[in-house]
């Protein structure tokens, strides 16, 4: 099977190119954003990760697959609150969620970030630039100095975008080519990778 990171990569960096517009206010409004949201950013990323399954891609498939359910949910937090899924009651509805989900992603994205250091620079940037993201857009949304990082989110997540396009970009010509066309940046070195884990249920196997 072919490489599809290209695909999620460019799904991801869609969907942040156009959030970030909102953010920016190039553009207003999240109702245009919900397709962009599910097709780009969930639909691309989650069939890339799970292609990556298959070719036993870990780094892949986990952060393709991580992300792409994160759009998702956002997808449908945007549809309820336009009332898409039925009545909608404020008062039984709290914002503030959406900002504790992005402090939970935040928190994954530390362990992400530090595995993409080890996978190239342009990975490891997207990673530094999302770790921006999500603690911002939650301290916005929690109302704190919304000013400051309502600016830092849009501008991160615009960072996100334009990283993505990059990578995307090349990962499609240097695969096409059979070699590299525009370069990622080695990985940085820091860690050492150790040999493969092996899975309980093979450690059983090869008891029996």
């Amino acid at each position: 099977m072919s490489d599809p990171t290209a695909l999620g990569v460019f799904g991801l960096s869609m969907v942040t190119f156009v959030a970030a517009s909102a953010k920016l206010h190039w553009t207003e409004g999240v109702t245009y954003l919900i397709p962009w949201a599910l097709f780009l950013g969930s639909i691309a990323q989650i069939w890339a990760s799970a292609v990556d399954f298959k070719k036993n891609n870990y780094f892949g498939s986990i952060v393709l697959g991580a992300y792409g359910l994160f759009w998702i949910a956002v997808a449908m937090h945007w549809a309820i609150s336009l009332g898409w899924l039925g009545t909608f009651d404020p008062a039984k509805a709290d914002a503030k969620q959406l900002a504790i989900a992005c402090i939970g992603y935040f928190i994954f994205s530390l362990f992400i970030m530090v595995a993409a250091f080890e996978a190239n620079k342009v990975f490891a940037a997207i990673l530094v630039l999302i770790n921006v993201l999500l603690p911002s857009l939650a301290l916005s949304i929690l109302g704190v100095q919304p000013a400051l990082f309502g600016s830092l989110a849009a501008w991160s997540e615009l960072g996100i975008s334009l990283l993505g396009f990059y990578a995307a970009g090349a990962i499609f010509l240097n695969n096409f080519f059979g070699r590299t066309m525009l370069p990622l940046g080695a990985p940085l070195g820091l860690i050492r990778k150790g040999p493969a884990l092996v899975p309980a249920d093979s450690k059983l196997k090869a008891a029996a």
